[in-house]
């Protein structure tokens, strides 16, 4: 068991994922057959990571009853964020549960597939980067001689490719948390929002060294077609389905035991859930959430909601030579 304690933040309300998060949670949304949070988790318990503190919000009495039933193995707190101040208010509002263990922050919308046993063991602060062609919707990273000389929130000028990428691996708490307090003391806001960033870098200014670690496989869930891309990504690592009469499979899918699927071709890249009912369709590369109910329709790039019902229909054509037919 690490000696390190995981902070989530998932108390967003998801807006670029609506209508899905009107009703559930961002982190609960299903993306290569489990919920994007279950897909953190199951890292850190790798990691023997198994204490965590969850910033909830929006919704957050759902994500709460998830990782209690799902994950009883978790030592879970959780602490609720009342305003969306931003990522650094976020970390504030967690405060109250640190203890003496170092600290490892991830973000609720973030899958990531990298080996942390080194920068865990390291004992040095470390944030995780990827070279990004645009930095300019990132915080990014500024090196010198092998350390972070200085970070700056989504820069209007390209300072530095580096971008930071929702991992940080925090060796000192309590510098962390006398930043944290001055950021909210103070009120030091960047583009109006309570920064994480700002109190890395308050931390670097009084003395801490923070290195960097390079992250390849990091993949974000916060819009619908970065949600289907990481769907895609996660289906390539594991393709789960059983056997069906009457239905062509596709690989790479994930089809939940309980499915019943007839007379349809699923994949590639489809993630069926459990209890959906799905006849006469073709489903590619979309996520279909839990008891969703389709029938007679071709579905491609898209995202059904649980419990939805979709009905589609057939047509009839009778087209001449050289005709030309789009359905939309």
């Amino acid at each position: 068991m690490n000696n390190i304690r995981a902070i989530i933040p998932v108390a967003g309300i998801g807006s670029r994922l609506k209508p899905h998060t009107y009703s559930t949670p961002k982190v609960l949304l299903n993306v290569g057959g489990k919920p994007i949070i279950a897909h953190i988790l199951d890292r850190l318990l790798e990691e023997e990571i198994t204490k965590a503190t969850f910033v909830i919000g929006h919704l957050g009495s759902m994500v709460k009853d998830f990782v209690k039933k799902n994950y009883p193995s978790v030592k879970a707190d959780f602490v609720q964020q009342k305003e969306m101040e931003g990522l650094g208010h976020a970390i504030y509002t967690a405060i109250p549960t640190f203890d003496s263990d170092e600290i490892f922050i991830i973000l609720g919308d973030t899958i990531f597939d990298v080996k942390l046993k080194d920068v865990l063991s390291g004992r040095t602060t470390s944030l995780g980067v990827k070279e990004v062609d645009d930095p300019s919707r990132f915080g990014v990273a500024i090196m010198k001689n092998g350390y972070i000389q200085r970070l700056e929130e989504k820069p209007q000028t390209l300072v530095s490719k580096l971008a930071l990428v929702g991992l940080y691996y925090i060796a000192n708490p309590d510098s962390l948390v006398k930043c944290l307090n001055e950021l909210v003391d103070k009120d030091v806001r960047t583009k109006g929002e309570l920064q994480l960033t700002d109190a890395l870098q308050m931390m670097i200014q009084s003395g801490e060294k923070i290195s960097t670690f390079p992250v390849e496989g990091w993949y974000d869930c916060g819009k619908p077609e970065t949600l289907l891309s990481t769907n895609k990504f996660l289906l390539d690592q594991k393709s789960v389905c059983k056997n069906y009469e009457n239905v062509v499979i596709n690989h790479p899918v994930f089809i939940a035991d309980n499915a019943e699927i007839s007379n349809s071709v699923i994949g590639p890249y489809a993630t069926i859930d459990k209890g959906c009912k799905i006849s006469e369709c073709i489903i590619v590369n979309s996520i279909i959430g839990t008891n969703a109910q389709v029938s007679r329709t071709l579905l491609e790039n898209s995202i059904i909601g649980n419990n939805s019902l979709i009905k589609g229909n057939y047509k009839r054509l009778n087209s001449g030579d050289s005709s030309e037919i789009d359905f939309y």
